[in-house]
C-alpha cells in the first residue's frame, strides 16, 4: 500500500511539474515614455576620423532618407518635419561609417514642430566609434 501511495504521489507531482512547464511565460513590458527633449531638427557633427552619413531612425526601425557622405569637421541637419512621421515619434541617428560599421545614437529624442535642435557628435575610428547626444 505504501508503494502505491508513493507511486500516486510521484505521478501527481510529475503531472504538476509538467503542467507548470507547459504554461507560457508572460512578462509585462511597459511602453517606453516619450523621449526627451522634443525637437524638430537633428544635427550630427562629424568629429571622427572617417567619412560618414546618417539617417534618422525610429524605435520601430523606420528610416528617413540619409544624408550625403561628409568628412570630419562638418555637420548635417535633418528637419524631421520633412519626414512622414507624426509628431511624438521617437528618433535617433543611425550613422554609417564609410568603409566601417554602423552605430545608433546614444539616445532618442521626440519629434515636435518647435524649431529646436538635438545635436549628436560622432567620435572615434571607423570600427570603434560613439554617437553621443550633446543637447
Amino acid at each position: 500500500m505504501y508503494r502505491t501511495l508513493l507511486g500516486r504521489r510521484s505521478a501527481a507531482i510529475l503531472v504538476s511539474v509538467t503542467a507548470m512547464a507547459a504554461l507560457p511565460s508572460v512578462t509585462a513590458v511597459a511602453a517606453p515614455a516619450q523621449a526627451q527633449p522634443c525637437v524638430q531638427k537633428v544635427t550630427v557633427v562629424n568629429n571622427a576620423g572617417f567619412v560618414l552619413s546618417w539617417a534618422p531612425t525610429t524605435r520601430t526601425g523606420e528610416q528617413s532618407a540619409p544624408t550625403d557622405d561628409y568628412p570630419i569637421n562638418q555637420t548635417r541637419v535633418i528637419d524631421l518635419s520633412t519626414t512622414a512621421w507624426p509628431k511624438g515619434t521617437d528618433v535617433r541617428p543611425y550613422v554609417d561609417a564609410v568603409g566601417g560599421t554602423k552605430e545608433f545614437g546614444s539616445s532618442y529624442v521626440s519629434y515636435c514642430n518647435n524649431g529646436q535642435t538635438a545635436t549628436y557628435t560622432v567620435t572615434g575610428t571607423t570600427f570603434d566609434y560613439a554617437v553621443t547626444r550633446l543637447t
